[in-house]
C-alpha cells in the first residue's frame, strides 16, 4: 500500500490492475486478455479468484482470452478460435 507502481513486482502490478478494473470500476463488461499469462500458478489462481469474485458480486459480462484450459473450463460458455476463425 505504501509503494509506487515501479516498486511492485510484475505479478503485483498485474493483480492491482485487475482489481482496479474489476472491483473499483464495477463495469458492465470486463475484458481480460491473457490476465494470467506472465504469472506463476499461485498468482494466476489469485488473479482468477479476483475475476470470479467480481462476477459473483456484480455480474458483469466477462470476456476472457486465455490459453489455460483449466481456467477456461470454469467459464459458462467457451468460444474457441483457431487460425483467426471461430471453431465449433
Amino acid at each position: 500500500m505504501h509503494r509506487l507502481p515501479r516498486q511492485l513486482s510484475g505479478g503485483e502490478q498485474q493483480r492491482v490492475a485487475i482489481a482496479a478494473r474489476a472491483l473499483i470500476m464495477q463495469p458492465n463488461y470486463l475484458f481480460a486478455d491473457e490476465p494470467i499469462c506472465s504469472l506463476d500458478s499461485v498468482n494466476s489462481a489469485t488473479a482468477m479468484d479476483i475475476i470470479r469474485e467480481t462476477y459473483s458480486v456484480s455480474k458483469p459480462t466477462v470476456i476472457l482470452v486465455t490459453d489455460a484450459p483449466d481456467f477456461a473450463a470454469t467459464a459458462e460458455r467457451q468460444i474457441h478460435v483457431k487460425d483467426g476463425r471461430i471453431v465449433l
